[in-house]
């Protein structure tokens, strides 16, 4: 059997129905992969120090013989490990054993784990330039510019909620909060898992986009640049703030309800936390204020004191004159997803 060289699109297009295995170090991959991919390592962290000290200091020769001493001892294993991917991998070609490799430049380390696999009989394709090849594409990605529609609104509008309700009637959209694992506020972190880093939000932004068509609409919330600890790639974000903005001016009360709903289950000393956190922006009397309600078991009121200042807040950011944003303000009674999203897609 050959093995088969893809440049990045050749290699994202088999990887929808192949396992793509990442042999870059463990602390590589934890950084941040292809989305999708399995870390299926060549040499672990210390290991891969170890040799590239030895290809800087000593010689090429000498970094390739430390990497075989360890790469000849683990042969059966990785084989046997590829083996149990490719029987578990969701819709894989078990006939043809077809599998996907790279590592960061489509260097030693893929192309020696190519040939082992190739060897023992699988149909191997690598990565022409590695991750680092698409990388590129991805910064590319997320240069380009889209068909993209944002919902605005203040705190509390259903905005994300809303985003899947258009799917469900056939929309495409992307869940920027999502795939940042955060949900933007102050509180933005309860209840979700760990944020990304920023290479892989990147990343994950990115796959998002390949997989919509790009000559239909794009529906994302309106969104600050910054999502808990991870950026919007600024070429991105700046072109979703040249794009026309729906935005649903949904009264405070219905707004408030909303938030109680999705914030109020959450554990009191959480909450509390995260109200001492946001205390210089809020004010001390105002803190204590909402502080002492939610001590008091009183939810609406305390979170009637911080819904005013995320209203604050998104007015700041939403409204720069400086921008001339395309806003369309839409008077709606309350956060009926149904209704709302009915009312979005007739503006469209």
């Amino acid at each position: 059997m050959a093995i088969t060289r893809l440049n990045t699109n050749e290699f994202l297009a088999m990887a929808a129905q192949h396992p793509v295995l990442d042999v870059r170090s463990p602390g590589e991959y934890t950084h941040a992969h292809i989305p999708g991919a399995y870390s299926f390592p060549l040499f672990n962290d210390e290991e891969r120090k170890e040799i590239g000290t030895a290809y800087k200091q000593q010689s090429q020769q000498i970094a390739i013989k430390i990497g075989l001493r360890y790469f000849g001892g683990r042969m059966v294993e990785m084989v046997e490990t590829a083996e149990k991917i490719l029987a578990t991998h969701p819709g894989a070609d078990t006939k043809s054993k077809t599998i996907l490799v790279h590592c960061w430049r489509g260097g030693m380390r893929s192309a020696g784990v190519a040939w082992l696999l190739d060897l023992y009989g699988f149909k191997v394709y690598t990565l022409v330039g590695g991750y680092k090849a698409y990388r590129n594409h991805v910064i590319n990605i997320l240069s380009q510019d889209y068909p993209i529609r944002i919902i605005g609104g203040y705190t509390g509008s259903a905005k994300t909620e809303l985003l899947y309700t258009l799917q469900q009637k056939g929309e495409q959209i992307i869940d920027l909060e999502a795939l940042a694992a955060h949900k933007g506020s102050a509180f933005g972190n309860l209840g979700m898992p760990a944020q990304p880093t920023q290479e892989m939000f990147d990343n994950l932004l990115a796959e998002a986009v390949r997989k919509l068509d790009s000559n239909k609409t794009i529906w994302l919330e309106d969104e600050s640049q910054r999502i808990g600890h991870v950026n919007i790639d600024f070429r991105f974000f700046r072109m979703m703030r040249t794009k026309p903005v729906l935005f649903l001016d949904i009264p405070f009360e219905a707004r408030l309800q909303h938030i109680i709903k999705g914030y109020g289950q959450f554990e009191k000393e959480k909450l509390l936390t995260t109200i001492v956190r946001i205390k210089k922006r809020l004010g001390g009397l105002e803190t204590k204020n909402a502080v002492n309600f939610l001590l008091e078991d009183d939810i609406a009121n305390c979170f009637r004191i911080l819904l005013k200042y995320y209203d604050k807040f998104y007015e700041k950011s939403t409204f720069k004159p400086e921008e001339k944003r395309q806003i369309q303000k839409i008077a709606v009674e309350t956060t009926d997803l149904v209704l709302n999203s009915s009312i979005v897609l007739a503006s469209k």
